[in-house]
């Protein structure tokens, strides 16, 4: 039996889903393995409390009777793009058809082992995705006067959207450099890319995306798109 954790969709309204204990409870009587996909779930109740989501972890859904429960590498570990199985060892066996590198596998070992290191405190340091979303809102509103300053823009409020396959309606409160819209194309086509949000006759660039190096290079990459 499979399980597939809804990802980049939410059904609003009167609607009920079963609880993976009961789910566990069917498969066991019927004899059946039970598999469960979480699409990117989250490594511990620190990760989900930051993001203030209901994610569940792969702990949890094996704790709850799930025999294996598959998830995305990349999304919950913050390295190379992968998918891991974890779960019973005799099912994990019979999956060997699907293997990653072994560079895949060298590269996604190391980034738990660096979270490992760290305390839970210090953890969303260690992982960039992690250390964007986890950003002080006056830190971004910061970046977002300096960076107006520098290219003569104005500050707006914004809502970064964490979006991705679990997180479809997670928003955060953030602070954008607004530019005029004649920017948007000489921005995306310079070097580096800069990619902005066209909203109501303006080029936003949320800050929240953008760590102060960046910030800086964002507002000379400004410099040369008028120029």
């Amino acid at each position: 039996m499979l399980r597939v954790h809804q990802s980049n969709f939410r059904v609003i309204g009167f609607e009920e889903r079963p609880r993976l204990e009961e789910v566990a409870a069917v498969a066991r009587g019927h004899g059946l393995p039970l598999v469960d996909d979480l699409g990117s779930g989250h490594v511990s109740a620190s990760n989900r409390l930051l993001l203030g989501q209901e994610e569940p972890t792969a702990r949890e859904s094996l704790e709850a009777g799930a025999d294996l429960v598959c998830f995305s590498g990349d999304k919950l570990l913050g390295g190379p793009q992968a998918g891991i199985v974890l779960g019973r060892a005799d099912l994990v066996e019979r999956l060997r058809a699907i293997r990653c590198s072994a560079r895949c596998a060298s590269t996604s070992s190391r980034s738990p082992r660096s979270r490992g290191r760290s305390s839970s405190t210090e953890a969303p340091e260690r992982i960039p995705v992690l250390r964007t979303l986890a950003q002080d809102t006056d830190t971004v509103r910061a970046r977002a006067e300096r960076l107006a300053a520098a290219t003569g823009g104005e500050v707006e409020e914004t809502v970064g959207r964490v979006g991705g396959g679990a997180l479809p309606l997670a928003e955060l409160p953030s602070f954008a450099c607004a530019l005029e819209e004649s920017l948007a194309g000489p921005l995306r086509a310079g070097e580096p890319p800069v990619v902005g949000v066209v909203r109501d006759g303006r080029l936003l660039l949320d800050c929240l995306t953008l760590t102060d190096e960046e910030a800086e290079a964002t507002a000379a990459a400004v410099e040369r798109a008028r120029a």
